[in-house]
């Protein structure tokens, strides 16, 4: 199997304009994909070919032009059974890769992404040869992989035969061995696949545990013995560039990788236990995370405002709520409504969570002085119009948030309260001024994240008057009302949920609110008066969603109060 010939292009040229120069799109073909992509996140090309601009091939040529690498035409020839032979199925199947063949000390491998280098490195320490990528058509590399490798094993086949390979041999040699780097990759790939935010080794005294949070809930997958912990978290720290031989101090690291041609980031966080040293993954794919208003549960209304708060020329927006409440996601949804050539956006995060093509991102990392407030200070001197502050802490982050608004900015930020009207108390205890926040504060947010009922199994029936009365007072009035819940089915594992929606709570700051701030009022007192001004409570905005079909009134009563 040969390649076709070396890419033509030595630069970065964009992907749509390399399409564009070939006469394979046009130039509104390719604004509509970027309108889709800073929505979705996902990867361009793949994008044009699902809005049916552009074929699979025509994608492959344009990425082995824009990389400088060649092209190989995978529906000739055959891969060599000695290349095959150096990678297993699962890393295939997970990471997108087909071996090709074996020249000397070089491997060449086809993918389909040419900004996958990380496997390439992953295959060069698996094999302890050079690896050669070269560019093939996504959709016909799929077919090739499951062809040469049959469909993806189950993960029961890679502890057995990790638990063969590890036993005896110490951490280092483990951790290396093929056996244990399928069974992660296994992991990984079925963690991705199945939607996990999270995925958690945990060990503990006799035993072994491996969890996916999917949808906010956790659930034990078949975990391996446990002599394959140590094993398996030391080849975790080997992806992630950590000390394999540091198991007294908790570390910090990231492994990017490409799984099924989508760019997935791990952020990685070991911690010593009693029993072992584990760990937890923090899944961030962005293409399973959708950046638009429009897609986050709201109501038109408040949709629409959200719209014009981002608008404003000056002024400060919270979003608040727990932690895993969906916060980030929104506030990352509201930049994009702004993300245009003529705003420039500045963010501090701890941490970066996704990258935004058009806004500047900086990390903050407090271990070596760089604070939100100090990050924040900097940015004012970068001329920006709007900026991100990941979390309003303390006294001076609060205060340089309020200077910022004062000179110009809109300023948008999370704070930790149960509700929209809390976080005007939560300002004051932090040391702002009342008159301070009348002047900057324009809304509060509160939001909570609900599981969302499976389409494929969604079922109604007609509350009783039990559960009418665990209602309260908001019982009465859906009496007659359809509710809903999954059956449970193969689409969402038997849980009855597939997704979440959001819940809303946005308090508009008005002259009678302003009034009351500035007269210290109670929480109480402004909640009142928000409600009167038209704000839908948290426990309303759940009920709608039931009555509406997208959650169950289990899981609103789970999140909200009355």
């Amino acid at each position: 199997m040969s390649p076709v010939g070396p890419g033509q292009g030595a630069g970065r040229r964009p992907l749509g304009q390399i399409l564009k120069a070939r006469g394979v799109v046009r130039e509104g073909q390719i604004q509509e994909a970027l309108v889709e992509q800073r929505k979705s996140g996902g990867l361009i090309g793949q994008i044009l070919v699902e809005l049916g601009h552009a074929k699979s091939s025509d994608i492959a040529l344009a990425l082995a032009e824009q990389a400088g690498m060649e092209l190989v035409d995978l529906s000739k020839g055959v891969p060599e059974k000695a290349a095959l032979a150096l990678v297993d199925g699962d890393t295939a199947h997970a990471f997108g890769v087909l071996p090709l063949a074996v020249r000397g000390r070089t491997l060449t491998v086809a993918i389909g992404d040419p900004l996958n280098t990380a496997v390439l490195e992953d295959l060069r320490f698996q094999t302890g040869l050079e690896v050669k990528g070269v560019i093939g058509d996504a959709e016909l590399l799929r077919s090739r992989i499951r062809e040469q490798y049959g469909e993806q094993g189950s993960i029961s086949d890679a502890i057995a035969a990790a638990s063969k390979a590890a036993s005896g041999a110490d951490a280092a040699a483990a951790a290396a061995s093929m056996p244990v780097v399928r069974l992660l990759n296994s992991i990984l790939h079925r963690a991705i696949r199945d939607r996990a935010s999270d995925v958690h080794f945990e060990v503990y005294d006799g035993d072994f545990r491996i969890r996916y949070r999917v949808d906010g809930a956790l659930y034990e997958v078949e975990a391996p013995p446990q002599h394959l912990a140590v094993p398996l978290v030391a080849r975790i720290k080997v992806m992630s560039d950590l000390d394999i031989a540091e198991t007294r101090m908790p570390q910090d690291g990231r492994i990017e990788l490409s799984i099924d041609g989508r760019p997935v980031d791990l952020r990685v966080a070991t911690l010593p236990g009693i029993a072992g040293e584990g760990c937890v993954l923090r899944v961030l794919d962005r293409s399973a995370v959708q950046l638009d208003l429009s897609v986050l549960g709201m109501d038109k209304d408040e949709e629409d405002l959200l719209r014009r708060l981002v608008a404003l020329p000056h002024g400060i927006v919270l979003i608040t709520g727990p932690t895993g409440s969906g916060k980030t996601t929104t506030l990352y949804a509201m930049l994009q409504e702004a993300n245009e050539p003529s705003t420039k956006i500045i963010t501090a995060e701890d941490p970066v969570e996704y990258d935004i093509d058009g806004i500047v991102q900086v990390p903050v990392n407090d271990e070596i002085g760089v604070t939100y407030a100090k990050v924040l200070r900097t940015m004012l001197r970068q001329d920006p119009d709007k900026i991100l502050v990941g979390e309003i802490r303390d006294a001076e982050t609060a205060q340089t948030a309020v200077e910022a608004s004062l000179t110009g900015h809109t300023v948008l930020s999370t704070l930790h309260t149960n509700d929209a009207p809390s976080a005007v108390t939560r300002l004051v205890d932090i040391g702002v001024e009342s008159f301070m926040i009348t002047a900057t504060l324009e809304a509060v947010i509160a939001q909570r994240l609900v599981r969302r009922i499976c389409s494929s199994c969604k079922t109604s029936y007609q509350p009783d008057d039990d559960l009418l009365r665990e209602l309260g007072p908001d019982g009465e009035g859906l009496r007659g009302s359809t509710f809903y819940y999954g059956r449970g089915c193969e689409h969402c594992h038997h849980t009855g949920y597939r997704g979440r929606t959001g819940l809303y709570e946005v308090m508009l700051m008005n002259d009678d609110l302003r009034r009351i701030v500035l007269a210290n009022g109670s929480t109480a007192e402004l909640r009142s008066a928000a409600i009167r001004s038209g704000m839908r409570p948290l426990r309303h905005s759940g009920l709608a969603a039931v009555t509406e079909g997208r959650t169950t009134i289990e899981e609103v009563l789970r999140e909200t109060f009355l």
